[in-house]
């Protein structure tokens, strides 16, 4: 395993933040983002596309399994869509190598069914079936909601020095988007935020403290440019560092504005 350093570099800052308003479809960057004690992005993982029959049903107030929605662990195709949403308008878009193929308002009923519509053609379900539209007001879709209503607002953090550290030894090109998370943080030492567990730090602007490592799964074998499962990632990771870990789960403590260029520091 990597040796590791403590703490957090009074050089470290903050080197990118990104919202992923649907769970499995693309990221979206920010300059700076407003967060409050407990609570994670705004709109971050707000809305999902869940399995025809499967445990998802209007309704549900419960975390469920990644597995049951259409995420790139299975579908690696969703990684050639570029998405946007504007929370204020509800306006949706869908690009394809820059060309839009829809625009829809999620605030409609007719808008909410055309994005089906083109999903199921996208996913290639069988002639009348649809994905279930997922969205239940206050609740997040994200990787860590089965462990409770406290863990699904938890912040991703990456730390940059970690996923340059796994390039360098295996030799593979790494974009840090294949890990999804909301916090991109540079200036910390390879892995140094595994020792972040259990501890507060100020981070952009905002206290937090370090929940939990991010266990990486087949997700992040999907190139995010091409939509092409290309990279073992999780198995690189196992072979050379003897774990899947690359991220940290956060908690907000103190709310306030988390920014790009914001300092990383104990």
């Amino acid at each position: 395993m990597t040796t590791r350093s403590g703490g957090t570099s009074g050089g470290a800052a903050v080197a990118a933040l990104h919202v992923y308003p649907v769970k499995g479809l693309s990221p979206q960057p920010l300059a700076e983002v407003e967060l409050s004690p407990g609570r994670a992005f705004p709109f971050d993982r707000w809305f999902a596309l869940a399995r025809p029959g499967g445990e998802y049903a209007p309704g549900v107030r419960r975390g469920i399994s990644k597995r049951q929605f259409f995420v790139l662990v299975d579908e690696a195709r969703l990684a050639g869509l570029t998405t946007r949403l504007d929370p204020a308008t509800g306006a949706f878009t869908v690009a394809v190598r820059g060309h839009e193929v829809l625009r829809a308002d999620l605030r409609t009923d007719a808008g909410v069914q055309r994005v089906l519509e083109l999903f199921a053609r996208v996913l290639d379900l069988p002639p009348g079936e649809l994905p279930v539209w997922a969205h239940e007001e206050g609740r997040r879709f994200t990787d860590t909601a089965p462990g409770g209503d406290r863990a699904m607002e938890l912040v991703s953090v990456l730390n940059l020095a970690s996923v340059r550290d796994l390039e360098q030894r295996t030799g593979a090109p790494v974009d840090p988007l294949r890990f999804r998370a909301n916090v991109h943080v540079d200036g910390l030492p390879a892995f140094s935020e595994l020792d972040l567990v259990g501890g507060e730090f100020d981070l952009g602007g905002v206290r937090v403290r370090g929940e939990k490592p991010t266990v990486r799964c087949a997700a992040t074998e999907v190139d995010p440019a091409t939509g092409r499962r290309d990279l073992p990632v999780p198995q690189l990771l196992e072979r050379t560092y003897g774990h899947q870990l690359m991220g940290l789960y956060v908690e907000v403590v103190t709310g306030g504005t988390l920014a790009v260029g914001g300092g990383v520091r104990a």
